[in-house]
């Protein structure tokens, strides 16, 4: 049965250009299976527009704080209008990545040792022997991360902005060489892992992500068996430990430099993976034989509100 669909997309975070594109791309394909489409820039109004545009579902396609934060999901557990992705307690879980990183290790995922502090505290001397990655405890997209190779003398000196964006509480976290992995949930089911490579970029940055050419998705990844097996056992069980619903991506790296077995550590779950013409969980579902408007339209079937 064809259903009214609000789109929340856009918002006023950081990530707003990421959320526009994957809401278009989000919202067209809803129309595509036959739905009606409200599309809806969030602002602080968002309650009141929601409740004026009166739609069956929200699909929720914003990224960054508010978005994906457990934020808007308060807001739409107030309205009792059934939406996309997780609940409250997974996204604002989910987002700050030391809260993650502790329940993750507690459900046996493997997680890389880290300290929490005050940028200021992290910029005058190092507090982890180099290398070390800083990164904001609360966003996405790879915003505010710094990589600290063994040559560096002292951290950077970015910390000490007076304008830095990110919040002042960062995560050091030991560096973890190697490739770059990702893998898809859907509902209860861990879908191919995929790796990651990026064309002339250090590391899995912004532009990597949502550039054309930026990145090179590789589905399946070419790895053992036995290494994808673990991949996806670790996926499905941060999904599971945060509360996830719906479609959330855990993101990985694995070290196989001394022997095929490896290193493999998780680094976080996304709750609100993107869904622009670059993004990973429409390729790696595409290899699972689910077209991107088959995603959509069983996400749009599987929203709800907490029960």
């Amino acid at each position: 049965m064809a259903k009214h669909v609000a789109v929340l997309m856009g918002g006023f975070s950081s990530e707003r250009p990421v959320s526009l594109s994957s809401g278009k791309a989000c919202a067209d394909a809803i129309e595509a299976i036959g739905h009606r489409v409200t599309r809806l820039d969030v602002g602080r109004d968002v309650a009141q527009r929601l409740a004026e545009i009166a739609p069956d579902v929200a699909f929720n396609a914003l990224h960054g704080p508010f978005g994906e934060d457990g934020t808007i999901q308060g807001i739409l557990e107030y309205l009792r209008l059934p939406y996309t992705h997780s609940g409250v307690l997974a996204s604002a879980l989910a987002m700050h990545k030391e809260r993650a990183k502790i329940v993750a290790k507690a459900a046996g995922v493997p997680v890389a040792e880290a300290k929490v502090l005050h940028r200021l505290d992290a910029a005058p001397a190092h507090v982890m022997t180099p290398p070390y990655v800083i990164k904001p405890v609360a966003e996405g997209s790879s915003f505010g991360v710094l990589i600290v190779r063994e040559d560096r003398s002292k951290p950077p000196q970015e910390l000490y902005s007076s304008d830095w964006p990110y919040g002042d509480t960062v995560m050091v976290e030991r560096y973890v060489a190697g490739r770059e992995l990702t893998c898809a949930v859907m509902g209860d089911v861990a879908l191919d892992v995929c790796e990651i490579v990026p064309e002339g970029h250090a590391f899995y940055d912004y532009d990597s992500k949502y550039a054309p050419g930026g990145s090179r998705h590789v589905v399946p990844a070419d790895i053992p068996k036995k290494v994808a097996r673990r991949v996806q056992e670790h996926s499905l069980a941060a999904h599971k430990a945060m509360g996830c619903r719906g479609v959330s991506r855990s993101d990985f790296r694995y070290d196989d430099r001394f022997g095929e077995g490896g290193e493999l550590i998780w680094l976080e779950v996304n709750t609100q993976p993107g869904m622009t013409p670059t993004s990973l969980v429409p390729d790696i579902a595409r290899a699972a034989g689910h077209s991107f408007e088959d995603l959509i339209g069983w996400m749009v079937e599987d929203a709800s509100c907490a029960r």
